[in-house]
């Protein structure tokens, strides 16, 4: 026993490793072909110098058979590898994974088997890589009309149509774009169409996509699917912790900016004071440039500013109680400088610090925003030989520089995490997909495939439920194989055992239904023949006329009779229901049973009750049972007990029934009873002969029975006689009444 366990287990690890190798074959060979389409297009267009890109050929075409995840892998991996050697090639990454989701997106919507639908996927496209690209270059390298491969267009727009140059390279972007987009989207088509149909299925199978056949992941079966909720979830959460993540590190970034700008400022003041000659700064002021040294320190000044390009001025003023008086002012290149000795009035920046400066002290940078601009000002002390502050080394940085340093600092960080953190999603999606979502949905499937199958098989016909459809219901929940090893497991474990559980009960409660109804159906039976019994008939027109009942029925349907009433169960519950037609005579005395002479009126009256009392019999069964036989069925006996001696023109009894207001399973016994007291044969009398017999059915036909049942009758009635005849010629008896022949001829 351990070693067949073993060896099944041995075989289906083997299977599930050929089939995990089998995918993975055809998982990296679809990257690397995505990979080598998004690179090789790429280097031809630079080789011939194409003003084109096509570098997501692959990564549109991976998005048509595979999906999200695997076409973001090879729109990221291109960047990846570019930024080995250029590393601002990355940062362009999400913009290659947007790409990709709306390439899959587009695909799963068909817009690429439509013409007009293929042009908004170009437009999309050009929208993605030619203007949020625009936008990124902008805050990464800044405008310059004449490079890239949109620079014609960029200056027809400028020059020609005045546009701004953001406007105009923008737009240029978006048009070189668009024809780039439109050979891309093409060339995948292409190549999509020439790849196999086998091929394509089992990229489908493998990522547990959604097709128009059918296959693959689905969730139809719920409105509001887990996987969407996953999905909301996770970008839900992207978007938190990407706005979090990008607030923390771009004020983090923004306080190492400032103290990496405050440490270039007062490297650039300490190396002026060292160039200073503090001692000769009254002469400075006096003379200005006819000082002796002035001009070279002031050379020396502007070499320092050169050292550091981040500073915009640099400058050495004397702080006074009115107001400060120049010693050194560099030009700029807006501003030119002020003259040695000139004294201007204090800026409204310094107002705070004063009392600090005149004091001689150190101070805190200055940010201010004045004629001269945002302003990041650094103030250093120049102290004489006794320690005394008599000037400051100022040092100004455009706030702008550091603004635009943030913001290429955010780009490339949104960039970059975006970039990363789908990626990274869609890895969590796949994963929830595989071993979550897909698991519980098969589930699902399976378990209503089993309710409903259930809820067919209990539709009874004969007393037997089709267990069929129930067993491979549970047999295809148990191929499912889940091999979770978490609640998600235990969960297939409990649901496969109860649904077992549940089959086996139902087979048990069949089965003990079976033996009940087949006691049911003997007792029945015996019970009719004691009746029959009664009046000295052998018990065999009970059966005889059961089997006739179910032939004609049989035949109306075969010939398209009543097809909204005669189905298989109906025709069943006829047969079933036959044996007790006659079951009213245990209320009629033997004597009026058993009587040899022609009924008195009375008599005939009493044998007629016979119909009544059947029906009565039958219906305080239904009413003391309470639901513990088919209560169909047992209509059909009440029906047929009661209505069986009912005229089609109206002249039976026991109500004077006239046409289809006789119930049908009374018509047709009508026809079947009559017909095997004919042919029977009686202590009083002989059986008739198949001719005379069907004469005076055919004759009664749209008098006494159902012209309909009769013609079917017709068509069968030879060899029911034939087999009927067959009977033992020994077997005598009276008919089920008295006056067989007289009812015929008077019907």
């Amino acid at each position: 026993m351990r070693k067949y366990v073993l060896k099944n287990w041995l075989n289906s690890a083997l299977c599930r490793l050929n089939s995990f190798w089998s995918h993975s074959r055809s998982v990296i060979l679809l990257l690397v072909v995505g990979l080598l389409l998004n690179v090789i297009p790429a280097k031809l267009a630079i080789f011939f110098g194409l003003p084109l890109y096509l570098d997501c050929t692959g990564t549109v075409l991976t998005a048509m058979l595979g999906g999200y995840l695997p076409a973001i892998i090879v729109g990221f991996s291109l960047n990846a590898i570019n930024g080995i050697s250029d590393p601002v090639t990355t940062y362009y990454g999400v913009l290659s994974i947007l790409i990709a989701i709306f390439a899959a997106f587009f695909f799963h919507k068909n817009f690429f088997k439509n013409a007009w639908r293929i042009l908004v996927v170009i437009f999309s496209f050009a929208i993605i890589g030619g203007g949020l690209g625009s936008i990124f270059t902008y805050f990464l390298f800044g405008l310059n009309l004449g490079e890239g491969a949109s620079a014609p267009f960029a200056v027809a727009f400028h020059d020609v149509m005045g546009f701004g140059l953001f406007t105009s390279q923008f737009l240029a972007d978006i048009v070189v774009d668009v024809f780039d987009k439109t050979i891309i989207v093409v060339l995948a088509v292409f190549i999509f169409h020439f790849i196999s149909q086998n091929y394509k299925d089992q990229m489908n199978r493998i990522f547990m996509r959604k097709t128009g056949t059918g296959r693959g992941f689905s969730n139809s079966m719920v409105s509001n699917s887990l996987l969407r909720k996953a999905i909301i979830m996770m970008i839900i959460t992207e978007v938190l912790l990407g706005t979090l993540a990008s607030a923390i590190g771009f004020f983090l970034y923004r306080e190492k900016t400032i103290r990496s700008f405050t440490e270039i400022a007062y490297g650039a003041a300490q190396a002026a004071t060292v160039a200073v000659d503090v001692e000769k700064l009254d002469e400075y002021i006096a003379k200005g440039y006819e000082a002796e040294g002035y001009a070279r320190t002031k050379w020396v000044l502007e070499r320092i500013r050169e050292s550091f390009p981040q500073t915009k001025f640099l400058y050495v003023y004397k702080f006074l109680p009115d107001g400060v008086v120049v010693i050194f002012d560099l030009d700029s290149d807006d501003y030119p400088g002020e003259p040695p000795g000139k004294k201007i009035t204090f800026d409204p920046a310094y107002k705070a610090y004063l009392p600090n400066l005149l004091a001689g002290e150190e101070i805190e940078p200055i940010i201010s925003n004045d004629i001269y601009g945002w302003l990041f000002m650094v103030y250093k002390p120049l102290k004489n030989a006794a320690g005394k502050t008599v000037a400051y080394v100022g040092v100004d940085i455009a706030m702008e520089t550091i603004k635009t340093d943030e913001a290429v600092f955010f780009i490339k960080l949104l960039s970059l995490f975006f970039g990363l953190s789908i990626l990274i999603m869609c890895v969590v999606v796949e994963l929830v997909k595989r071993r979550v979502v897909a698991p519980l949905n098969n589930m699902s499937q399976a378990v209503f495939r089993i309710a409903t199958n259930t809820m067919i098989a209990s539709e009874f016909e004969d007393g037997e439920m089709d267990l069929g459809r129930i067993k491979m219901s549970v047999d295809k929940l148990v191929g499912l194989d889940i091999l979770n090893h978490d609640e998600i497991g235990k969960l297939y474990e409990d649901v496969c055992t109860m649904s077992r559980d549940t089959y086996n009960f139902m087979w048990k409660v069949q089965e003990q239904g079976k033996r009940i109804q087949r006691m049911q159906e003997v007792i029945i039976m015996e019970f009719a023949e004691m009746v029959e019994a009664r009046d000295k008939c052998t018990g065999d027109h009970i059966k005889k006329t059961a089997e006739y009942v179910e032939a004609v029925a049989r035949e109306l349907q075969v010939e398209g009779k009543f097809k909204g009433v005669l189905t298989d169960a109906y025709v069943n519950k006829l047969k079933r229901a036959a044996p007790l037609h006659d079951i009213g005579k245990i209320a009629v005395s033997d004597l009026i049973l058993n009587k040899n002479g022609k009924l008195t009126d009375d008599e005939y009256a009493i044998m007629k009750s016979h119909t009544t009392e059947g029906g009565k019999i039958l219906q305080k069964i239904v009413d003391d049972a309470k639901g513990a036989f088919d209560p169909d069925y047992l209509t059909e006996s009440i029906e047929m007990a009661k209505y069986h001696h009912e005229k089609w023109d109206g002249t039976g009894y026991p109500e004077r029934l006239k046409g289809e207001k006789i119930p049908l399973s009374a018509r047709i016994m009508a026809v079947a009873d009559v017909f095997d007291a004919l042919i029977a044969e009686r202590i009083y009398k002989k059986g008739f002969s198949y001719e005379k017999a069907m004469a005076i059915i055919t004759e009664g036909a749209g008098k006494h029975f159902d012209p309909d049942v009769v013609e079917a009758f017709t068509h069968i009635s030879r060899k029911l006689y034939d087999e009927r005849t067959k009977i033992s010629q020994t077997e005598s008896g009276e008919s089920g009444e008295k006056e067989p022949e007289i009812a015929v001829k008077a019907g």
